[in-house]
């Protein structure tokens, strides 16, 4: 079997496995469990061969979905993965970019909301402009 992440050197390599439309998700042998515990909380589906001692493991898109909406999933996953510091390729025929740049606007704006919220501690005078002098 073939590992793209392995043979290019990348954390998760996504693309439409040849003959099929199945879009996968591969990670590199003995990627750490974080990368595959955040690839299910996204939306990927984990599966391992041979079953009974994984020594590869990747991830398919939910087979429910239609095309376009695995489509989706997988590009709304490009965000997080490259913000929890792993390295991403996709395939331009997976890739959607109206999907991907919302899924950045939408974490920005869920990043953004905590510091707007801050407020300035009790007890502390507001800051005024200071007085001007006039002639």
């Amino acid at each position: 079997m073939a590992n793209l992440a392995d043979e290019y050197g990348t954390d998760v390599e996504i693309y439409i496995k040849a003959l099929t439309t199945t879009i996968h998700a591969d990670t590199p042998t003995g990627a750490p469990a974080k990368l595959h515990e955040l690839l299910e909380s996204l939306g990927l589906e984990r599966h391992a061969y041979p079953t009974d001692a994984p020594l590869y493991i990747w991830h398919i898109m939910p087979e429910h979905l239609d095309a376009d909406e695995q489509k989706r999933l997988v590009t709304r996953a490009i965000p997080a993965l490259l913000l929890a510091g792993y390295e991403v390729n996709c395939a331009p025929g997976v890739f959607d970019e109206a999907t991907y740049r919302q899924a950045v606007h939408d974490i920005r704006t869920r990043t953004a909301r905590p510091a707007a919220l801050q407020r300035a501690p009790v007890g502390c005078p507001p800051r005024h402009a200071p007085a001007r002098r006039t002639p």
